[in-house]
């Protein structure tokens, strides 16, 4: 799976060595914010030292998130656990400063313009007073 957002937090990197293996390991969490109608968040965990390294992930960058979910037990607990396996950088927009990158397309058969109307006449003030709707009048507004 993947999210694209904004590196809105980087969490403190943690480490320590395996007791099944006796090798070191360090992780680091980050939330990227996704952008919407109704942003959300998402916090995922990075593993590995070089890992951590070869990302270089910074505040305020916008990145793509590939990333893996799982989820373990814990005292009885489950937990969820999305670890990122690659991270690309944010790629920008397509504007529309920039009309050679977009296709041509064939020119659509122009239609006939019609000549501007003159705006309506407003009554003087002085014409009829505004009417107040009346006990008849039916409209449910």
């Amino acid at each position: 799976m993947d999210l694209t957002g904004k590196v809105i937090a980087i969490l403190q990197a943690n480490s320590g060595v395996s007791a099944r293996t006796g090798n070191a390991w360090m992780s680091q969490e980050y939330v990227i914010e996704v952008p919407g109608q109704y942003p959300r968040k998402m916090l995922f965990r990075v593993f590995g030292e070089d890992r951590i390294k070869q990302f270089n992930i910074q505040p305020g960058e916008e990145i793509t998130v590939q990333f893996d979910i799982d989820a373990h037990e814990y005292n009885g607990r489950w937990f969820n656990d999305v670890r990122a396996f690659r991270i690309d950088r944010g790629q920008a927009a397509p504007t529309a400063a920039a009309p050679e990158a977009t296709p041509q397309m064939q020119a659509a058969p122009i239609a006939p313009q019609v000549a501007p109307q003159p705006a309506p006449q407003v009554a003087p003030m002085d014409a009829a007073p505004f009417e107040a709707p009346s006990a008849t009048d039916d409209l449910p507004f």
